[in-house]
């Protein structure tokens, strides 16, 4: 990987890259190091779950049954 920072004087840049790139598909991203912060992230939605209610009065386990 090769992260540099520059800071032009034109609006044209170019740049060497490395051999082991040369054939391969590769990203480049330009953006002013202030606006990285700036970027919003999306609120996560709270998720909840409601509680199902079930009735379990009389009832027993029965360890062999559930061993079967």
């Amino acid at each position: 990987m090769v992260r540099t920072t520059v800071r032009p004087d034109k609006p044209s840049i170019s740049f060497d890259i490395p051999e082991k790139y040369i054939g391969k598909e590769i990203e480049v991203i330009a953006f002013e190091k202030d606006e990285a912060a700036n970027v919003q992230r999306p609120k996560r939605e709270i998720v909840t779950f409601d509680a199902v209610s079930i009735d379990t009065r009389g009832y027993k386990f029965n360890r062999d049954e559930a061993n079967e």
